[in-house]
């Protein structure tokens, strides 16, 4: 608690040491790491393995492009809430279908719905199509006269994001230490069993599918008022496999590992990229090469990811003393 408490004193006083472009870049860092968590909720915690987590993140910034109005502001105050629900909304009906399969068949289903839901807005103009939507207005957060934070001010984003993080890591610390949590937990392990004791296991995991789902929603509505602009990309599977991807480096299971594994994801990728050229190759421009090597060096070396890492030090450090 006290290493956690020191990062977001660190992410508070960021802004006031960085420029624009590290204030921008941490944001996006902890909207992916919320988008993280709400997907280590479901796999970390519940082994609900979904591929199409990225649907409820893009419909939530796609719902606040369809409510804000051409050349105006929507008001966050119903907006935000509007694209909350708008994702969970969408969680619910495909977590209807879904939550009924298992194993192999929930990965495919869940990855048909995203994609489905990807080429509706690919394939036609309800929101710009394959170019997607901009949002030229920033949604305004004023409470009569009053307004207490400005979306179109970076600075104030990053604040709202970093608040809407602690909230998101609580709120999720609550779910999983009551009740709930615990059936969650016993689902993951023996499902089963939990049935033979009386828990109706698919309205369990079908909450479990729309709290995550609507969390996903926070996060596609703070990338969206960050830059924007939203397009078909973020429904795709492309960023369903890296968001288990940060899950998986950072470990799941832990709420924690997956926020570092989205920091080190998203850090890696501009690294990659800002690669030279050298003997007449261009590295920069074939960075997902790396990445791809990356990947399989972290599946063979890190199988319960960097948390797992940290644990077996600490479990070496605590036997050398014993």
């Amino acid at each position: 608690m006290a290493a956690l408490f020191a990062v977001v004193v660190a992410l508070a006083v960021l802004p006031a040491v960085a420029d624009k472009f590290y204030v921008q870049l941490f944001a996006k860092i902890m909207i992916m790491a919320i988008l993280a968590m709400s997907l280590d909720l479901l796999l970390g915690y519940t082994g609900l393995v979904s591929f199409g987590h990225a649907a409820f993140y893009g419909a939530s910034g796609y719902a606040l492009a369809l409510l804000t109005p051409q050349y105006q502001a929507a008001n966050f105050w119903t907006s935000f809430p509007l694209a909350i629900a708008a994702s969970a909304l969408l969680a619910l009906v495909i977590g209807f279908f879904v939550v009924r399969t298992r194993g192999i068949y929930f990965i495919m289903v869940t990855l048909a719905f995203a994609q489905m839901l990807f080429f509706l807005f690919f394939d036609t103009k309800i929101a710009g199509g394959s170019d997607g939507i901009y949002i030229d207005v920033r949604p305004v957060a004023k409470i009569g006269a009053w307004q207490p934070f400005r979306l179109d001010d970076f600075m104030h984003i990053y604040y709202l994001v970093l608040v809407l993080l602690v909230l998101t890591y609580v709120l999720l610390r609550v779910i999983l230490r009551s009740p709930f949590g615990r059936v969650l937990a016993g689902i993951r392990v023996n499902e089963q069993r939990m049935l033979s004791l009386g828990y109706p296991t698919f309205r369990y995991k079908l909450a479990c599918f729309v709290i995550a789902g609507a969390i996903a929603g926070v996060a596609g509505y703070l990338s969206a008022i960050q830059f924007g602009v939203v397009n078909p990309e973020t429904l795709g599977w492309h960023l369903s496999a890296a968001v288990m991807m940060m899950v998986i480096l950072g470990g799941m299971g832990t709420l924690v590992g997956p926020a570092i594994g989205a920091a080190i994801w998203i850090l890696l990728e501009i690294g990659f990229q800002g690669l030279p050229q050298a003997g007449g190759v261009d590295f920069g421009k074939h960075w997902q090469l790396f990445m791809g090597g990356f990947v399989v060096l972290a599946a063979l070396l890190l199988p319960n990811g960097l948390i797992g890492v940290v644990d077996r030090l600490r479990g070496r450090r605590d036997e050398s003393h014993e």
